[in-house]
This record gives C-alpha cells, structure tokens and sequence, in this order.
C-alpha cells in the first residue's frame, strides 16, 4: 500500500530541514566566537571580532524570524 504524501508532511519537513540550518549557524558563530578568543590579537582586533560576532549573530537571529514567519 503507497503512502499518500501530504503537503503537511512536506512542509514538516522542510520546516525541520531550515531548523536544523538554523541551528547549525548559531552553532558555527559560538564556534567562530571560541576561536577567535583563542587568538592573541591587539584590542582593536577584539573589537572587530566582537563586531564581526555581534552582526553574524543577528544575521542569524533574522534568518531565524523568518522561518519561524515562513511556517506560521
């Protein structure tokens, strides 16, 4: 007996697949974070990395916002 794919198992999926990007993303920006603190660079340095941490982090809180928009 075929299963009859419904277009809400479609979008479950595709909502867990873009969840798990997201997810994946925060993880890699800590990571980013972690490393750069392991780095021995002059202040200015640190401020551009923070700069640079702070920024990933919103890009990624906005992607987030918007799969949770894009599935409401």
């Amino acid at each position: 007996m075929r299963k009859i794919i419904q277009l809400e198992d479609i979008q479950d999926y595709e909502w867990a697949n873009d969840w798990n990007i997201i997810v994946k993303l925060f993880d890699t920006v800590n990571r980013l974070k972690e490393l750069f603190n392991s780095l021995d660079v002059t202040y200015l340095r640190e401020v551009e990395q923070r700069i640079l941490s702070l920024n990933l982090e919103k890009y990624v809180c906005s992607l987030q916002n918007y799969i949770i928009e894009k599935y409401s």
